[in-house]
């Protein structure tokens, strides 16, 4: 039987990088769905389907086969067969997979994938809604979190290390804007669940943030 760990919560809060080491430290396998969403938004942009069609993101979300494979314990994010690991991360990809995630079928379309995955194996899985809607009965429900300004600091300092020259006012706009996206959205938006352990990371380390999930998670293994 599987043992499913679930990690919530905005852009920013380290939700990637705390559930990833982890899962490496608990030897589960890290699902990281944001990514998934991330790859349906980058096939989108590349097919010049603008934010606001969400009926075309919906007739043409099919089309777009995204699968997860490992190498060498790294997460491998595949859009019809190619690796987009270095494709998904930029500000444009993360404003597009926003307005995706809202389409009821791109959900739908991912949401097997996702269930299928926790089924089999043990997992830690992160996301906007995988402890209210992904994975309802996961065994650890965690809402991870941090200051928009700190979470603003932390992408801006990600994407410089990449060369971006976005200024840190328009990066805190953009965690702002999506913020707001995610938690208006119609369907499955942005929430805390009611059984989730609200872990705020604005004044720890990765390493204290790492060692609270996992004490989280030994708590609840008991």
């Amino acid at each position: 039987m599987s043992y499913n760990i679930a990690i919530d919560g905005p852009a920013g809060a380290g939700k990637s990088t705390i559930a990833r080491r982890a899962a490496e430290k608990l030897h589960f396998i890290y699902v990281d769905t944001g990514a998934m969403y991330r790859a349906i938004a980058l096939f989108f942009l590349k097919k010049g389907i603008s934010f606001q069609d969400t009926e075309t993101m919906a007739a043409e979300c099919r089309n777009a086969e995204v699968s997860i494979t490992y190498q060498d314990g790294e997460q491998i994010v595949l859009l019809n067969g190619e690796n987009v690991n270095s494709l998904i991360r930029t500000e444009e990809v993360s404003s597009m997979s926003s307005k995706a995630s809202a389409v009821l079928e791109v959900r739908a379309h991912l949401l097997d994938l996702q269930r299928s995955l926790a089924a089999g194996e043990n997992v830690i899985m992160d996301g906007r809604d995988i402890g209210t809607c992904v994975l309802p009965k996961a065994d650890v429900k965690i809402f991870l979190t941090a200051s928009t300004q700190v979470r603003a600091r932390r992408r801006y300092e990600e994407l410089r290390a990449k060369g971006s020259e976005e200024s840190l006012e328009c990066v805190e706009r953009k965690i702002i804007e999506r913020d707001e996206a995610d938690r208006n959205r119609a369907i499955s938006p942005l929430r805390e669940a009611e059984d989730a352990v609200h872990v705020d990371t604005s004044d720890m380390t990765v390493e204290e943030a790492v060692d609270r999930v996992l004490e989280i998670c030994q708590e609840k293994m008991v």
